[in-house]
């Protein structure tokens, strides 16, 4: 399984890698590809710009790869618009609370950032039964047998 990794104009907190955590790149970057169809999804979030290579996932695709996405429900839309046997995966917290105690141990945003972020972390949750399947990350060892659950259930289905 291959992981996309996005493309943003935001900057790189401390000990992100370019190429490893985001691509970044600049905002005018951004909307240069953003008019030549460069992107299988993107959005603006939190006043920056993120979003997937068309061509990594084309490319990826076609070489017979799972491709594993991060993203938000917009961007799941636009996926899904270019993409229609994708298969979704709601991956949410198993309370606003212990998000918002997550995002505070963190210590990489301010206050008023962690709000803004519950608040659209609340509208994502309302949205979560559009997905195929929905995975609480409770304990993160779960989770993450639980995703890989989901993929050898697909990936069985299509030997």
């Amino acid at each position: 399984m291959l992981y996309s990794v996005s493309y943003t104009t935001r900057k790189p907190r401390n000990g992100e890698q370019n190429g490893i955590d985001y691509y970044f790149i600049t905002e005018d970057d951004f909307k240069n590809r953003i008019k030549n169809n460069k992107w299988a999804e993107w959005a603006k979030v939190y006043d920056n710009y993120y979003g997937t290579s068309s061509e990594f996932i084309d490319t990826s695709l076609a070489d017979g790869s799972d491709i594993l996405l991060d993203i938000d429900f917009q961007g799941t839309l636009q996926i899904l618009d270019q993409y229609h046997d994708s298969i979704t995966v709601f991956i949410m917290p198993p309370s606003l609370n212990i998000l918002k105690l997550r995002l505070k141990s963190r210590g990489t945003d301010n206050k008023d950032i962690i709000a803004r972020r519950i608040a659209v972390a609340e509208k994502e949750m309302k949205n979560k039964d559009f997905y195929r399947h929905v995975i609480i990350n409770d304990k993160l060892s779960v989770a993450v047998a639980d995703l890989i659950s989901v993929v050898e259930e697909y990936r069985t289905g299509r030997e």
